[in-house]
């Protein structure tokens, strides 16, 4: 293990080389991935090893900022003052935990210089607030969003629509298994993503003419591997299309209510509450019967709303779905064992709102209500609802709950 002056030293000497992303349709090179190197000829020389000894010395945003900045350098003395799209990696605690020191060495990039941010998808199942809370941010300070290792667990697809991430990297494994139906469902889910939103899809590890026949079966867009480079510290020549990976924020959805997001622009019709359980607990089936397993997020006004039925309901959900949430007002940390939690502030306006979402690779419903506040036995409380299966609204009232769980 080295000591804390040797990785210091080791910082110094951290140097990226960048491997192409290639258009599958034409050819031609679009962007740029640094993929980062230590001292040469030394133990730390390999990404993995240099990644591990940061981490145990409690030195991993030092990594990442000096990473970080040896690329935004070269990308911007070795493109020669053409403008270049750069792809740089982020761990997932440096994203969640020490954003600051990304955005500080962001302060250094070039004009000419378009950066695309990597995320793994391993985050989004470690810390889902977290990350869309970061990702948010380095929108606003212009970068896109790449999502990596798409398929290593097919139940995180679920997160996609959440993150919307501009740019979807396949795992390397799916280019190997083409023909098992795994893979062909997740290709699927990514390519109906890509479709909607208008995102690249990149197949990493292209090695063969036969292997780039592979990933257009695939859906990519993009290709990267060896059949064009293994990586070298250079940037040649390269094709500038900044509207292919063009930030696309989340914006005020992360502010609103699924109320708010209606805007009277949807018929609403009115209901006792125990005319829309039923609704509710409908939508809870349609989770579980899913092919692809979505994310589950309700608002339930307060924590008395619980019910010991509930939470049983809640807990089984969460043992067979990727994310489940509850919010309302007094809510703990944790309702229902393996279920998100989140207290609302008695004032803010969700905590008046009865809603329930489902959103998935290929589902996407919701119960959006609001309460009228009458009086009266509960099972005979009036609302005013909407049930949609609306795509863009449904993730927009999940976006406007997973923005409060960070609080």
């Amino acid at each position: 293990m080295p000591t804390g002056q040797v990785l210091s030293d080791v910082l110094l000497d951290v140097h990226c080389v960048y491997q192409p992303f290639v258009d599958v349709d034409t050819g031609a090179v679009l962007a740029f991935e640094a993929l980062m190197r230590g001292p040469e000829g030394t133990p730390l020389q390999s990404p993995i090893a240099l990644l591990e000894a940061a981490r145990a010395a409690g030195r991993l945003a030092d990594l990442e900022r000096a990473s970080l900045l040896a690329s935004l350098g070269d990308a911007a003395r070795m493109s020669g003052g053409r403008p270049v799209t750069l792809f740089v990696n982020l761990e997932p605690s440096t994203l969640t935990q020490r954003l600051d020191v990304v955005l500080e060495a962001l302060e250094t990039r070039a004009q000419h210089v378009q950066l695309v941010v990597e995320i793994t998808e391993r985050a989004l199942s470690e810390d889902l607030p977290g990350v869309l809370a970061g990702a948010e941010r380095l929108r606003a300070a212009g970068c896109a969003i790449a999502l990596d290792d798409v398929g290593v667990n097919p139940a995180s697809l679920a997160f996609i629509p959440l993150l919307r991430p501009k740019v979807v990297k396949l795992d390397l494994k799916l280019l190997r298994t083409v023909k098992d139906p795994a893979t062909v469902a997740v290709a699927g889910a990514v390519r109906a993503y890509a479709e909607e939103v208008g995102a690249e899809v990149v197949a990493e590890g292209i090695e063969t003419p036969e292997d780039l026949t592979r990933a257009l079966v695939l859906g990519a867009t993009l290709g990267q591997g060896w059949l064009w480079s293994r990586g070298a510290r250079e940037f040649p020549p390269s094709t500038f299309r900044p509207e292919r990976f063009t930030p696309q924020p989340i914006g005020a959805a992360l502010q609103k209510t699924p109320y708010a997001l209606l805007d009277g622009k949807r018929r609403t019709r009115h209901a006792p509450k125990h005319l829309l359980a039923p609704l509710s607990t409908t939508l809870e089936l349609m989770a579980l019967e899913a092919a692809v397993p979505p994310v589950l997020l309700a608002a339930i006004e307060h924590v008395r709303h619980f019910q010991p039925s509930m939470l049983h309901r809640f807990a089984d959900l969460a043992a067979r779905l990727p994310f489940v949430a509850a919010l309302g007002v007094d809510m703990p940390p944790e309702p229902a064992p393996g279920v998100r939690g989140a207290a609302l502030h008695p004032r803010d306006p969700l905590a008046s709102e009865w809603t329930v979402v489902v959103l998935g690779a290929h589902t996407s419903a919701a119960l959006i209500a609001r309460d009228l506040g009458d009086t009266g036995p509960d099972p005979d409380r009036q609302y005013e609802f909407v049930v949609t299966y609306d795509r863009a609204l449904v993730t927009g009232a999940a976006h406007s709950m997973v923005g409060r769980l960070t609080g």
